[in-house]
């Protein structure tokens, strides 16, 4: 081991030691098997079941990708799986969790998205999240990060935690992002029933590099593998928007979960995570948007990092993977480029 590799081992150890006060615990989930709450979206054939009914590996092929969505729709809710991509050249790849109900209502619908961007040999796997309400899409609302492990090497858990007072996105237990609903964001803030969608599918247009790197079905097939479901919430008749008997008590119990507020050593992982792993925000991005949108809240430190076109200004951060790193407060970080 050559003196600037250890000290880059050095640093991360004492960066590892520096942030361990702010550690927190791993979300208190109740899991269900596969056939509890969901079902095959697309591509049966590529949707491959566990023994046991626990896990499901959805796989993308030269013929088809595939996927699953929710058996219910809620409104509101708690959706999340522990989560293990594909490994190798995955450039054009995406896969996708996030809840929609684009099926039931083509021009008002709400979304709320993490998506995964696979990448070329020795290059990163990518993700973004995104918020959608009453079809405003063309007001995006899109951020983008690098992840501080590999997750092609085990099972991470993703989520989305949605009610009507707020939506937080987490990676394992880490709060990455969190929008506050406000008056001010009227329709834009989702509200209507969605159900989750899980998929893998080509899109080798825009995915890697803006379309430049391509799926290469030589190292097909890609296989997403998904396991731990959990699904709390409360089904709604997506028509009538008429909920079921007990509504309010589930949604009680939402809120009332550890992982529905932001404690204060979350929020320091939290800012910890974007100054660290986050290389686009729409909130930063005043060529986009000269003013604003509502829900965004400048934090200086950021600010200073993004250009006006709410990238970073030098690059995203990229480090060299832990296999024992769960946790942002745990990993160094070295520039790299966006991919």
């Amino acid at each position: 081991m050559g003196p600037s590799r250890r000290l880059r081992c050095s640093l991360s150890f004492l960066l590892s030691l520096a942030f361990a006060s702010v550690a927190t615990a791993a979300l208190n989930v109740t899991t269900i098997p596969f056939h509890e709450g969901y079902s095959p979206l697309f591509g049966d054939f590529n949707i491959h079941h566990s023994p046991n009914g626990k896990s499901v590996n959805l796989h993308l092929d030269r013929y088809t990708g595939s996927g699953f969505i929710s058996s219910n729709l809620y409104n509101y809710g708690f959706f999340s799986a522990n989560i293990k991509l594909p490994s190798d050249y995955t450039a054009g790849v995406v896969v996708a969790f996030y809840t929609s109900n684009a099926d039931v209502f083509s021009k008002t619908h709400d979304e709320l998205d993490i998506e995964f961007l696979g990448n070329i040999r020795g290059k990163d796997w990518r993700f973004q999240t995104n918020v959608y309400g009453n079809g405003s899409t063309y007001r995006g609302r899109e951020e983008r990060y690098f992840l501080w492990f590999d997750p092609t090497q085990d099972y991470h858990r993703y989520s989305i935690l949605w009610t009507e007072k707020n939506i937080i996105f987490y990676v394992d237990e880490v709060p990455i992002r969190e929008v506050v609903r406000s008056d001010a964001m009227g329709g834009d803030y989702p509200s209507k029933p969605m159900a989750l969608y899980a998929t893998i599918w080509d899109a080798s247009t825009w995915a890697t590099s803006g379309g430049k790197y391509k799926v290469n079905y030589k190292y097909a097939p890609f296989v997403a593998e998904f396991k731990d479901f959990a699904l709390q919430g409360c089904p709604v008749d997506p028509i009538q928007q008429v909920p079921n008997a007990g509504c309010s008590e589930k949604i009680s119990e939402l809120e009332a979960t550890d992982y529905a507020v932001i404690t204060p050593a979350r929020r320091a992982e939290m800012k910890l995570f974007q100054q660290k792993y986050m290389y686009y925000s729409y909130c930063y991005d005043t060529l986009r948007y000269p003013v604003p949108l509502p829900e965004c809240v400048a934090d200086p430190v950021l600010k200073r990092r993004f250009k006006n076109t709410g990238r970073v200004k030098f690059g995203g951060h990229h480090h060299r993977h832990s296999k024992k790193s769960r946790n942002p407060s745990l990993a160094g970080s070295e520039n790299q480029a966006d991919m």
